[in-house]
C-alpha cells in the first residue's frame, strides 16, 4: 500500500480543516449554551469582587 506524499498531504489538510471547523462549532455551542450562563456570569463578577479602590 503505497500512498504518495501528495495524497497524505491532501488528507491531512482536509482532516485538519474539518477538525478545526468542528472544534469551532463545539466551542461556540458551549459558550452560548443557556445552562452555562450562570457560570460565566459568576466568573466575570468574581474578578472584580471587592475592588472599590486601587490595589495599593
Amino acid at each position: 500500500m503505497d500512498l504518495g506524499h501528495g495524497t497524505l498531504v491532501w488528507f491531512s489538510k482536509s482532516f485538519g480543516l474539518f477538525y478545526l471547523i468542528a472544534l469551532s462549532i463545539i466551542t461556540v455551542a458551549y459558550v452560548y449554551w443557556p445552562s452555562n450562563k450562570k457560570v460565566f456570569d459568576h466568573s466575570a463578577k468574581s474578578v472584580l469582587r471587592n475592588e472599590d479602590r486601587p490595589w495599593r
